[in-house]
């Protein structure tokens, strides 16, 4: 059996029929127009730090798996932060720069990172995906040193893989599997906002009520645009308030542009909501999520007018009695955060994969998320005491 990689400069060089194959249950920011709207809008390309790098996999002629890739010159927009190796390199006298990475540009979600197109197999093969799979994925941890020596990289990352891949990884590969947490609200069939808050403390759902009706005590109503109600006014204010907020807290304009978003709207208006914050009638904040059938993603925020607890039921609040009506199971509002706990986000791991081509820096960054592991697992501990929900036999 014959495997070979073969690399893409652009998504655009890769059919879409394949991609979406591939990657059919990845979420909306895997979607094939998500990321060509990301390199044909110019919010990557060599420019941003972000040069597109896809990966496929072969059998003899036959394309069997996908993987989304980046070459990268700086370490920003990934949310697994490696700024320590990269230091660590540049005391040392080495580049960590160019790194490969596997991703979805400034994208923390736990996804697919690696997509599979099942092929019709001989007879004589073995038609069991989960083994075909493993086999592909034993391959990959075998010639990504080759590979990213050949292509003048550092280093490969693997970042934020789902569930399936962190098993196969683990077991089929030799690369270093790094622990990180994040913050998830999950859907246990709650009717309303208010069945969610009667399985809380008291305390917990009544400083929970006490914030959200600060909102409405400034003056200030939400609504929630989606599907028929969502219109281009409504996404050109969205970016008003990206800009106006990064600009505010980092001096730029942000990472993705205007183009990007008028791509999604047109592209992907079915995986949008938008809620959209008012003071007299007179739009002044807004979040912008995507979603599908089965996860709301928390994406972006932006503020014209500040007011107290507005982000809050914005980003957090509105978002859970969104998935609460839409029947959506899972919330992911962005990572880091621990204020997220006491709203019912509860933390949940995350895992990244990592290849070192030099071996002293491989074996340094192997002990440290040997010692980094028990960290995060204490952590989340101490995260999970924490959560607002009442315990069994717990009165209200």
């Amino acid at each position: 059996m014959t495997y070979s990689l073969k690399s893409f400069s652009s998504i655009a060089q890769i059919g879409k029929d394949s991609w979406q194959r591939a990657f059919a249950n990845g979420g909306p920011t895997l979607q094939y127009s998500f990321l060509l709207a990301l390199e044909e809008s110019h919010s990557v390309g060599s420019k941003t730090g972000w040069t597109p790098h896809f990966i496929g996999i072969y059998k003899a002629a036959d394309l069997v798996a996908l993987l989304p890739g980046y070459s990268k010159s700086h370490s920003y927009g990934e949310y697994i932060f490696d700024h320590a190796w990269a230091n660590a390199y540049a005391q040392h006298g080495f580049n960590y720069y160019p790194k490969w990475i596997c991703a979805v540009p400034f994208t923390p979600i736990t996804k697919q990172r690696i997509g599979f197109i099942e092929l019709v197999t001989n007879t004589t093969e073995s038609t069991d995906n989960s083994i075909n799979r493993a086999a592909i994925i034993d391959f990959l941890g075998q010639a990504l040193p080759e590979y990213i020596t050949e292509q003048g990289f550092s280093s490969a990352h693997l970042l934020f893989v789902n569930h399936t891949e962190n098993t196969l990884l683990n077991s089929e590969t030799k690369l270093s599997q790094r622990w990180s947490l994040q913050f998830e609200w999950q859907n246990q069939n709650y009717t309303d906002f208010t069945d969610y808050l009667s399985w809380m403390v008291s305390r917990k759902r009544k400083s929970i009520k006490k914030e959200r009706n600060k909102i409405a005590k400034q003056g200030i109503s939400v609504k929630q645009h989606f599907g028929t109600e969502l219109s281009s006014e409504h996404m050109a204010f969205f970016y008003e308030c990206y800009k106006i907020t990064y600009l505010k807290r980092s001096g730029h304009e942000g990472y993705l542009t205007r183009n990007f978003f008028e791509r999604l709207y047109n592209d992907m208006a079915e995986h949008i909501l938008l809620v959209i914050a008012y003071e007299n009638e007179r739009p002044i904040a807004a979040a912008f999520f995507l979603y599908d059938t089965t996860e709301l993603y928390g994406r972006y925020w932006g503020a014209l007018n500040e007011a107290d607890g507005l982000h809050f039921e914005c980003c957090y609040y509105q978002g859970i009695e969104f998935a609460i009506q839409q029947n959506i199971q899972r919330f992911n509002p962005g990572t880091q955060g621990e204020h997220k706990i006491l709203r019912g986000f509860a933390p949940t791991y995350c895992h990244s994969y990592h290849l070192l081509n030099h071996p002293d820096f491989a074996h340094a960054v192997e002990d440290f998320v040997q010692r980094e592991k028990p960290a995060i697992q204490a952590y989340k501990l101490q995260c999970d005491e924490l959560l607002p929900f009442r315990k069994e036999n717990e009165s209200l």
